[in-house]
């Protein structure tokens, strides 16, 4: 299978690459800056025609959750606009997408993790863009599966447990959030999920076509909670460790505000696919590991 992936610096193209390196029969192609500046119009579609890949996944996104509250053109461009146009190269190849999406689709006044019925109503530009996203991919390709995710960690580029790590080299305390909960996800777990939808599609399948699943580590805690488990286990590593201050969101102000519980119910997905990811602790240790060993 001939699988080509948007976005190919980021944590999950990168995992998948690694994934697919494991595999004789997935033939993965990950493009990204400068090959395919999403920013820019009129680059996917002429690229999808000349790799005619059986899959795509659109993993590139713009990320930067405050910027994109001062850049809402460039965030509704690459994640919304971009989206739309990655989702019709496919369609007119007659080739299904992945569209992977955000928990920061909710508004965070839940008291129970969110199922993929539950309305959606983003509080920041980012998760306004990305549903906007959503959307622009169900309209233009039936061949749709959207997968909404939470708190990516892995062992590249830039994310909170790497953030953590690196702030605990010269302190000795790390003030960190205690009062919003979410579901952190490796990366890594994240493509093996991937994986399976391909293999059932591989299969002849059609499985979740269509459809929009909640996929994240199992298990929910607080950027604090997550903080306290990168030090333990790298304090166990011999790598940099530091005390966790928890503090409230009112005492670390941003300039886009985030839901204070976007706790995702993954149960749709474990049921028709099969697969529940690990806890987050595990997660998060074998990623800290792995930091810890240089890989």
């Amino acid at each position: 299978m001939k699988v080509l992936v948007t976005g190919a610096q980021g944590q999950l193209a990168r995992a998948l690459k690694e994934y697919a390196a494991s595999r004789l029969d997935l033939d993965l192609y990950a493009v990204g800056q400068p090959q395919l500046d999403l920013a820019e119009t009129g680059g996917i579609e002429p690229l999808i025609h000349d790799l005619r890949p059986d899959v795509v996944i659109n993993a590139a996104a713009y990320t930067a959750v405050d910027r994109a509250e001062r850049e809402p053109e460039m965030a509704f461009r690459i994640n919304a606009a971009a989206a739309g146009e990655v989702a019709n190269g496919a369609a007119s190849i007659g080739a299904p997408i992945i569209q992977i999406s955000t928990d920061y689709v909710f508004d965070g006044t839940a008291t129970a993790p969110y199922s993929e019925q539950a309305p959606t109503n983003p509080i920041n530009i980012y998760g306004r863009s990305k549903l906007a996203g959503e959307d622009a991919v169900r309209a233009v390709n039936a061949q749709h599966l959207i997968l909404r995710t939470s708190w990516i960690f892995s062992p590249f580029g830039h994310n909170f447990v790497k953030t953590m790590l690196r702030l605990a080299e010269d302190r000795d305390e790390v003030c960190v959030v205690a009062d919003q909960f979410g579901c952190p996800t490796s990366a890594d777990s994240l493509a093996l999920a991937v994986g399976c939808v391909l293999d059932r599609w591989m299969g002849g399948a059609s499985t979740g076509l269509g459809q929009t699943y909640h996929v994240a580590g199992t298990g929910a805690c607080t950027w604090a909670d997550l903080a306290e488990e990168v030090f333990g286990a790298s304090a166990e590593a011999g790598g940099p460790s530091a005390k966790v201050i928890r503090i409230t969101t009112e005492k670390f102000p941003t300039p886009a505000p985030r839901p204070r519980y976007s706790v995702l119910a993954s149960g749709k997905f474990a049921a028709e696919f099969g697969v529940v990811l690990p806890s987050w602790q595990s997660l998060t240790r074998r990623v800290v590991t792995r930091l810890a060993a240089g890989q």
